[in-house]
């Protein structure tokens, strides 16, 4: 890999100071250094090339061992989309869900294509695509399943490392023969700690730091685990301090199906918290129907939930409810769930956040004739919506808070590290073409008249992959759109 060079970016610049505040940048300017951390901001300059001056002149650099990189009109930088939920194998099924439901979408779809990944070719083909994919759309740092296979996972590793996504990657832990299919588990819980712990020293031989690629510890979820498997991870984890994927409460079914399996715990949640699971470094994905009692002890633990609205509509499992919680101080990102979830897009998860939200809101009772009461359920209908600013919180430092990264990307901070993407959105002309410059890329359409709240309303609900121009990852460029 070629040494990194110092990076001036210049134009606006957008991001989420908290859930509720989009913060815009005009006419500013961003300095990264060589290790892709971001050196200095100038903010409100009359000119990009006063605010490009004064940068260089207050970090000494020379101009000519700096690429710059100018917003032109209608375009901004904005945070990479950290995806908190996916399963790189299943890529290769995206859209393929029938009308299943998600303990038969399992048999039927999805272990029959990750157990095939042990051939590596077909595998390297597979998550080769995944990774160029999710990087158009913007896609900095993904949370990875792998499968079973070890080789596989260290592949899915070198891929992400070789083409600069930052990336959490999971070997697929799941011992329990009453549940997995013969063809596709772990021998034995010794055999699931043993493989595990052979993905994680691949990962340090290539990224010692674990600074763009880290492993995770992964129980697929609680009924594919033995107890013993489960107490394993949890022990690896207390002696690594790695973080920790797992699924909760996606449906009603599997919600059954622990129950009936472990009758020690009086919960999902519980079952996790039992056997050392539930951690301030673990993510749980969906947590479409736990009670008050599992969000208290959710958030009592410090575990986070990354919500994956798109899969939870495709497989019926139900309306996730964000701000319920929020309301309980649980931290919450998105995940695009591949292939539960027919898209690869973060910015697909936020808008469909968006409308979720809504239909959690149409679910909420308002009792006839008015009154008191009635007032006040119109209230929380209206209170339970995600607004834009919220979608593409969840999208950018939600998502980072998840995977313990809210101190290095999601947002433009001095000191945080350049994970972020040039949006450009189509300039209508007066004729109602589009502008020279503007091949008219993309369904997001702006007249001119628009506040930048609303282009960013606009890209939310319309963009695609075609606006997203440019990616850099820690201050490398990984993808370009011509």
């Amino acid at each position: 890999m070629s040494p990194q060079r110092k990076l001036l970016l210049l134009g606006t610049f957008v991001h989420s100071k908290t859930q509720q505040h989009l913060e815009f940048l005009h006419n500013a300017a961003v300095a990264v250094d060589e290790q892709g951390k971001i050196a200095a901001i100038e903010r409100d300059v009359a000119e990009a090339s006063e605010a490009q001056a004064r940068l260089l002149t207050q970090l000494g650099w020379d101009e000519a061992e700096v690429d710059v990189t100018v917003a032109a009109e209608g375009q901004f930088f904005f945070p990479g989309f950290v995806d908190t939920h996916i399963h790189a194998p299943q890529y290769a099924n995206a859209g393929i869900f029938g009308k299943s439901s998600l303990l038969d979408w399992l048999e039927t779809y999805t272990f029959p294509l990750e157990s095939s990944l042990a051939d590596l070719s077909k595998a390297r083909r597979v998550y080769t695509r995944c990774v160029r994919r999710t990087l158009s759309h913007g896609t900095t740092t993904a949370t990875y399943y792998a499968t079973i296979d070890v080789a596989a996972t260290n592949l899915l590793a070198d891929l992400c490392l070789s083409m600069g996504q930052r990336a959490f990657v999971g070997r697929a832990c799941m011992d329990n023969p009453d549940v997995n299919p013969d063809y596709y588990r772990d021998a034995s819980a010794a055999e699931t700690l043993r493989a595990t712990q052979q993905t994680i020293d691949h990962m340090r031989s290539i990224d010692p730091g674990f600074d763009i690629v880290s492993p995770i510890l992964t129980p697929r979820f609680a009924p594919s685990c033995s107890r013993e498997a489960m107490a394993g991870l949890a022990q690896l984890h207390r002696e690594t301090n790695l973080p920790i994927q797992t699924h909760i409460s996606e449906n009603l079914g599997e919600i059954q199906l622990v129950k009936s399996m472990f009758p020690e715990a009086d919960s999902y949640a519980g079952v996790y918290d039992k056997y050392g699971l539930l951690t301030p470094k673990t993510v749980l994905a969906h947590a479409v129907h736990i009670s008050e009692e599992e969000a208290e002890l959710i958030a009592h633990r410090g575990s986070k939930v990354s919500h994956c609205p798109c899969s939870n509509t495709s497989l019926t499992s139900g309306p996730a409810r964000v701000r319920w919680m929020w309301d309980r101080g649980i931290d919450v990102g998105l995940g695009t769930d591949m292939s539960g979830g027919y898209s690869p897009s973060i910015l697909d998860a936020a808008r469909q956040a968006a409308l979720v939200s809504r239909h959690v809101a149409m679910g909420i009772h308002v009792p006839e004739g008015g009154g008191a009461a009635a007032v006040e359920q119109e209230k929380e209908r209206e209170r339970v919506k995600l607004t834009v600013e919220e979608a593409l919180y969840l999208a950018t430092r939600g998502g980072a808070r998840c995977v313990g990264l809210e101190d290095k990307i999601g947002g433009f901070e001095v000191g945080m590290e350049w994970d972020a993407q040039l949006v450009s959105l189509s300039q209508v002309s007066d004729d109602g073409g589009m502008e020279e410059h503007d091949h008219g890329h993309g369904l997001v359409d702006v007249f001119g008249w628009e506040s930048w709240g609303d282009r960013l309303a606009k890209w939310l609900y319309n963009g695609d992959d075609r606006n997203t121009k440019r990616v850099w990852v820690k201050g490398r460029l990984v993808h370009k759109r011509k």
